[in-house]
């Protein structure tokens, strides 16, 4: 990994901008894991019999921010990217992935995420989350989805390590 392009959430910032700044921190610190790595390497799994790899946690993640963000402010409908139905585990399995279809996906619905929230009037506005059947304010899916990026990026850090050895932010 080279420098470190994530920029730090504000120490007195308001809510929206530290939430904000917090998802893309998490978000950039994912792609930091994946870098300077080949397809081959981004597909390294975990331990067997698990499919988790870092290429595997990329898919995942668009998974999430499609659910959270698409899902419930837009088009309960919308299906998923990488199963008919809503099946978060499907995506792990990267074993016929590549980098560019991962990493198009996920950040196309990065940005999805980013204009729906841009243009919510503030975190209060509600969205129905299809699965549960209830109404989720925007607050709650930001920090729902802030704590995916949290856990899953803890098993990016030992995914890296287990590849080449990189450990650090």
């Amino acid at each position: 990994m080279t420098g470190d392009p994530r920029v730090s959430p504000p120490h007195l910032g308001g809510e929206r901008e530290t939430l904000r700044a917090f998802l893309d921190y998490h978000r950039t610190t994912l792609a930091m894991k994946c870098e300077g790595l080949d397809d081959e390497q981004l597909r390294e799994r975990s331990m067997p019999p698990s499919t988790l790899s870092l290429l595997g946690l990329v898919r995942h993640m668009a998974e999430v921010e499609r659910a959270w963000f698409r899902r419930v402010f837009e088009d309960g409908d919308a299906p998923m990217v990488w199963s008919d139905k809503v099946d978060f585990q499907a995506a792990y399995d990267a074993s016929r992935s590549t980098r560019a279809e991962a990493f198009a996906a996920w950040e196309a619905e990065v940005e999805n995420s980013r204009r729906i929230e841009r243009e919510a009037a503030s975190l209060d506005v509600a969205g129905y989350q299809p699965r549960w059947e209830q109404e989720v304010s925007l607050r709650m899916v930001m920090v729902h989805v802030l704590l995916e990026y949290g856990r899953h990026n803890g098993h990016a850090d030992f995914l890296r390590e287990g590849v080449d050895g990189t450990v650090g932010a």
